[in-house]
């Protein structure tokens, strides 16, 4: 990588922590230019505006959940493994990741975004709706697989499995509950057994 794009990448680093922790929109050029040791317009000189860093933090965030999430689920078996290993590594992986102190980027930003109209809000929309199609598709391959039952509505098993970790994150962040992890754990195993194909008795 030559000088350019790795400073580029050190700077996106760096923001995406501190993202983390105060939100995009409390995010300062200056204040993030002297973390990294750049000067304003050298910081400026790679972004050209606020809004594109903050698209840009919003690209690599998405680009390390796709490593540290998606890559390696898709390394399990098709159907409920792979629905199990995307859920372990949101929750544990992702979630309590260092890169990210104050938990995901994503939820913090929504809350800040959703209802600021404008490209940060487009590409956060964009992001969370591939995410969910690809839960609803994930659950739609464990039908296929004979894990699920056939007549599973697998959007509204997107829509729990989503809300199952941001009920996580609000109750662990904000509350501290200190049962967080493991109702969170709960309720994901309640969601799955009322997913399964029904025995039927003889």
């Amino acid at each position: 990588m030559s000088k350019g794009p790795a400073t580029k990448d050190m700077i996106l680093e760096s923001a995406l922590r501190t993202v983390s922790r105060l939100g995009l929109g409390q995010l300062s050029i200056g204040g993030l230019a002297a973390e990294v040791g750049l000067s304003k317009s050298g910081l400026y000189a790679h972004f050209q505006s606020k809004e594109q860093l903050q698209i840009q933090i919003l690209e690599k965030a998405a680009r390390r959940f796709i490593q540290t999430v998606v890559a390696p689920a898709l390394s399990q078996p098709r159907g409920e493994p792979r629905i199990r290993a995307l859920f372990e590594n949101w929750l544990t992986s992702w979630s309590q990741a260092s890169f990210l102190p104050g938990g995901c980027i994503f939820v913090a930003a929504a809350n800040e975004f959703d209802d600021n109209r404008g490209p940060v809000r487009d590409f956060l929309v964009r992001s969370q709706k591939d995410w969910i199609a690809n839960l609803s598709l994930a659950a739609q391959i464990a039908v296929a697989e004979g894990h699920f039952k056939v007549d599973l509505d697998c959007d509204q098993f997107a829509y729990d499995f989503y809300s199952i970790v941001l009920a996580y994150h609000h109750f662990s962040r904000l509350l501290q509950d200190p049962s967080a992890e493991s109702r969170c754990y709960t309720a994901f195993e309640n969601l799955v057994a009322s997913s399964r194909e029904t025995k039927q008795s003889i």
